[in-house]
């Protein structure tokens, strides 16, 4: 199958590729080539398939999202985080043994040079978790100064473990580094989310004990948040990477990029937009009628969604976990109040209905974050947390696919050649 593109009176012909989900993409390596340097051009990158790959399959206009061709549903119901990371990097599900030895050898690893808390010292109170996090992962590579060899199933599989059981407790540390809490290394008797939660949480003078509807409103978190197909944070990944850099650096350039509201941040962006309305006296029916008004700069945070053209599937699976925390909790905080009643509005109002304008998966984490005391700031830090596994996986499928270096071309629309003038003259 070919493509034919015609250019100045010239047809040139390209191969096409096919997916195995009946996907098609015109390969364009050599359109440079064939036609003495036409490129083409895509904002974003929103037409264009930086890569192939095995790992996450999306599809927007159908709200389906499979991790190595398994239903984030059936994911979601019935697999725990571990499994799921498990999945993502090495490409199957594992077996019980290969399940309790991925998890004995994370926490083999689990503690963090003592040294680590010096640079923790030097952020003030007041940074951000995830300039903090971003920081404390490029750190590590000073305590790993050994590059990494990709051909070797054991270094990499060493790299993999170090950070997957490093990461939850630089996690911890920024959000009791933001609480004042002293710092806490978890518990090897408790499971894995279990762990992340005793480590954000335990208080110096209690004992901690694990909330199975909170542990399984965060399993299931992460797990709809381990992979998103070549998203802007996990692009980054993989271009840092391509340059062999090694996996602690492109993971931290992935935890900067994740960073923005408009990808990872839009959670925060959710609470805070709440705060906003609930400040305004907490009037839905005037902030939906705002949203609505093309003339109106107010955004509605937290619906819709970029790649997806109809209901976000994690946010169907992650709505209920969102009712169970609130119900258990039993919080009564007006900021969640004002989500509900946008929410109810939002599935019930004509404009947002036809549109398909429904809350996505920013909304409901956000709600539950919120629920569970997180501040505001850490919850970016949260969703690293879940993307983590996609992000080694894409990484580790990168290096091992020997794809050559990222290196995107542009149109330059500059100035042509000028001459220099004397700065008398200028």
């Amino acid at each position: 199958m070919k493509a034919k593109i015609e250019f100045d009176g010239k047809f040139y012909e390209f191969p096409v590729t096919k997916g195995s989900e009946d996907e098609y993409a015109i390969d364009i390596s050599s359109l440079r080539a064939q036609t003495d340097g036409l490129i083409t051009l895509d904002r974003g990158f929103k037409n264009t398939g930086s890569c192939e790959s095995a790992i996450t399959f999306l599809n927007g206009e159908e709200g389906v999202l499979r991790y190595r061709g398994y239903s984030i549903e059936d994911l979601a119901e019935n697999a725990s985080f571990l499994e799921v990371a498990y999945l993502l990097i090495f490409g199957e599900l594992p077996s019980k043994s290969e399940l309790d030895k991925f998890y004995e050898d994370i926490k083999a690893e689990s503690n963090v040079d003592e040294e680590m808390k010096k640079i923790l010292d030097g952020f003030p109170k007041s940074a951000h978790p995830m300039g903090v996090v971003s920081s404390l992962t490029n750190a590590l590579i000073a305590f790993n100064p050994s590059s990494v060899n990709v051909d070797s199933k054991e270094d990499m599989y060493k790299a993999i473990i170090k950070l997957l059981a490093k990461f939850p407790v630089l996690c911890a540390w920024a959000l009791r580094k933001r609480t004042g809490q002293p710092l806490d290394y978890g518990d090897d008797s408790l499971g894995y989310v279990e762990n992340v939660l005793k480590m954000m949480f335990k208080k110096a003078n209690q004992d901690y004990k694990v909330d199975p509807v909170i542990a399984s409103a965060l399993n299931k978190l992460l797990i709809l948040h381990a992979d998103h197909e070549q998203n802007c944070s996990t692009s980054t990944v993989r271009i840092v990477g391509s340059s062999h850099a090694g996996l602690f650096a492109s993971i931290s350039a992935g935890i900067s990029a994740l960073w923005g509201p408009l990808h990872g941040g839009a959670n925060q962006a959710v609470i805070e937009m709440l705060e906003g309305i609930k400040a305004d006296g907490g009037d839905t029916k005037k902030y939906m009628a705002k949203a609505k008004d093309k003339e109106d700069p107010f955004r509605l945070m937290g619906f819709g969604h970029r790649v997806y053209k109809n209901f976000d599937p994690r946010a169907r699976i992650i709505k209920q976990s969102a009712d169970d925390v609130l119900a258990n909790l039993g919080v009564e905080d007006p900021v969640l109040d004002i989500a509900k009643g946008l929410e109810k509005e939002a599935l019930e109002d004509d404009y947002f209905v036809k549109r398909k304008l429904y809350p996505n998966v920013d909304f409901y984490s956000g709600i539950i974050y919120r629920s569970l005391g997180i501040p505001t700031e850490m919850f970016t830090v949260m969703f690293a947390l879940g993307r983590l596994p996609g992000w080694i996986a894409q990484w580790r499928e990168m290096r091992l696919g020997k794809e050559p270096i990222g290196r995107p071309r542009q149109v330059y629309t500059g100035e042509k050649l000028r001459s220099y003038k004397d700065i008398e003259k200028r």
